[in-house]
């Protein structure tokens, strides 16, 4: 099982978006958590169109976690993605409750791993960096956590700080190569090359814009033609590939450091 967090620095890069892209294009069955802050559901008002808004959430969680039994209400507040190998586990109502999520990042990451015997992955929609409580658990103790960015001289702008923080926060836990960048919009108009030596992190994916595929995860709409071949749909098959390739390298490098580690 691997644990992949996505997260952002400022403005709207698609970390929501890609999220779901990434989820429907998973090649073994995914749980999504959506861990933004900032309450409401995008996906289930965005892509869900919210034909299935779920009943239960992540502060049904936090009540469970309270109560001695957060592994065993995982189950109760995930909820199926028709047609796919998806499922979700949504985010809160309202931005007001982000405090009481504090207490329940910890133990819930601890909680994700523990679905490593059911081998299935996990994909967290983390938000934005620095809100009131962020998942920072999640953040910091995922198989591979990428900080989310555009190409443009804003978004680079925005995100080098961040960068820098949790360059130093994975350094400080002896995990470098557990963060990484993914590029949205390669090209538009910096190379991944040129992001990666402003942000000095490397780029582990990168993925096409094409603004009405994106609509497709975002907000619900109806495929454009040719969508399964869109250069979209190709850069998130590419991107999970990738993803999957990093952190069994970080395994496989964690596991020559440890001696008799299995």
């Amino acid at each position: 099982m691997a644990l992949i967090t996505l997260s952002s620095a400022s403005g709207s890069p698609g970390v929501t978006t890609t999220a779901v892209g990434l989820a429907l294009s998973w090649p073994r069955p995914v749980l999504l958590v959506e861990a933004d802050p900032t309450g409401g559901s995008a996906i289930a008002a965005g892509y869900l169109r919210g034909d299935a808004a779920p009943s239960d959430s992540l502060i049904d969680l936090a009540f469970a976690h309270r109560n001695g039994t957060l592994l065993e209400a995982i189950p109760s507040v995930t909820t199926a993605i028709r047609n796919t190998t998806v499922t979700l586990i949504p985010g809160t109502r309202a931005h007001g409750q982000a405090r009481s999520l504090t207490s329940l990042w910890e133990p819930l990451t601890e909680a994700l791993r523990a679905l490593d015997a059911l081998g299935q992955d996990v994909i967290i929609d983390a938000g934005r960096l620095g809100l009131v409580g962020s998942p920072e658990p999640l953040i910091h103790g995922a198989d591979l956590t990428l900080l989310t960015t555009r190409c443009d001289l804003v978004a680079l702008s925005g995100s080098r700080s961040w960068a820098q923080t949790l360059r130093n926060q994975f350094d400080e836990q002896g995990a470098p190569a557990a963060l990484g960048l993914l590029v949205v919009g390669e090209g538009r108009p910096y190379s991944t090359r040129e992001v990666s030596a402003v942000l000095s992190l490397p780029v582990t994916a990168a993925l096409a814009w094409d603004e009405h595929a994106a609509a497709v995860f975002a907000r619900g709409e109806s495929p454009p033609r040719r969508f399964q071949g869109s250069a979209l749909l190709r850069s998130l098959h590419s991107a999970a590939t990738a993803i999957q390739g990093r952190v069994a390298a970080n395994r496989d490098q964690l596991a020559a450091a440890t001696p008799g580690r299995a």
